[in-house]
């Protein structure tokens, strides 16, 4: 059984959040990481920390367009899946119906047009659910969010994917939130172009009923993703038009792709479909509840957990897919930055690596 990530905290804390990412490749630290750091520290601080753009201006929409802010997605038949990590497996025909998507991410614009219409308070807003998360301390109940903080060492060995060194950058941290994406002393102000982030399962339901949407599925996600084509996984090389981690992570973000964190929506190109940023920048929840695999219940192991995690899970939260890795992928962590990638996320923690977008079932153009 699965631990949520809040209990997982509690087994390694320290103050810290171990944050588990799941499968990623493995690299050894100690004199590699030094090297890094040594190098990071020598490069231009005005590389480093970039006046990032505030704003990228999107292509103009017909006027006369059935849903603005979304592109039509037609329907076909995906190949489901990909073949880098096992939860990726196995690959699946699966068809699915035509439908339109968000062109962007969920902004922090348009979230706040959705709280002040609705009066909505998110989930890190409020205090954690003692019934649901009974054995966490008294300061891990207190509303807030993960948030990623860059390590300044590495020091004392393991691999990237042990549980000692994630919550070297992982910290769950009282008052993030969505308008305090990384803490209490950080805020909107600028910042209302990027992704709306440490957002939960729940919130990202609320805005999207608002608005007469769904969260899409992880079928429609993948489908939109790869454009609406059907084949085979396209190639695995890190790419170019996305926001994702240039460097050794978690010590070296060189930015060549212009952001060392977050990016405003739409500052990359499109796809084929015409649609923005489904890799890299945030990680986006998709309606799927968790899966080890894409294994059905007919051909799965026998000791494989059944597809239920809230109903594994009894008072603890449940997870959610989540897809298309974030600004923290990177070759030598998290080759998440694919289609066919996924990962789970707990239903009740936001984090300041995960957004939205939503979905709508209604007749092409």
């Amino acid at each position: 059984m699965k631990l949520s990530l809040r209990h997982r905290l509690e087994r390694w804390r320290g103050g810290w959040l171990a944050l588990l990412v799941g499968l990623a490749l493995v690299v050894g630290l100690g004199l590699v990481a030094a090297a890094a750091l040594a190098i990071w520290r020598l490069q231009p601080q005005s590389t480093l920390a970039l006046a990032a753009a505030q704003h990228c201006a999107l292509p103009l929409q017909d006027a006369a367009a059935p849903h603005p802010g979304m592109v039509w997605v037609p329907a076909g038949i995906l190949s489901l899946g990909d073949t880098v990590y096992r939860e990726e497996a196995p690959l699946r025909e699966t068809p699915v119906a035509g439908f339109w998507m968000d062109r962007t991410e969920v902004t922090n614009d348009e979230f706040a047009a959705f709280v002040q219409a609705t009066g909505h308070v998110t989930v890190a807003e409020r205090a954690v659910d003692a019934a649901r998360h009974p054995d966490l301390p008294a300061d891990m109940r207190q509303p807030g969010a993960v948030v990623f903080v860059m390590p300044t060492d590495l020091t004392g060995g393991g691999r990237l994917t042990s549980l000692t060194q994630i919550s070297r950058w992982w910290r769950y941290t009282p008052g993030a939130n969505w308008r305090h994406p990384g803490g209490p002393a950080t805020d909107l102000r600028g910042r209302g172009a990027f992704p709306v982030v440490t957002v939960a399962l729940a919130d990202a339901q609320a805005y999207a009923r608002w608005k007469g949407h769904t969260l899409p599925s992880e079928a429609q996600w993948e489908w939109a993703a790869r454009a609406a084509r059907r084949g085979p996984a396209p190639q695995h090389a890190q790419p170019t038009q996305a926001n994702t981690w240039q460097g050794l992570f978690p010590v070296a973000n060189s930015a060549d792709d212009g952001f060392v964190g977050l990016a405003p929506v739409g500052c990359y190109a499109p796809n084929h479909q015409g649609l923005f940023d489904l890799i890299g920048n945030v990680w986006e929840l998709t309606a799927d509840a968790w899966t080890p695999s894409h294994a059905t219940p007919l051909d799965a192991p026998p000791d494989q957990l059944p597809s239920d995690p809230r109903g594994l899970r009894g008072a603890t939260a449940g997870q959610r897919v989540i897809k298309g890795g974030s600004f923290l992928c990177a070759p030598n962590y998290c080759m998440r930055y694919r289609a066919g990638a996924r990962q789970p996320q707990d239903d009740d923690l936001g984090a300041s690596h995960l957004g939205f977008r939503t979905v709508l079932a209604a007749p092409g153009p």
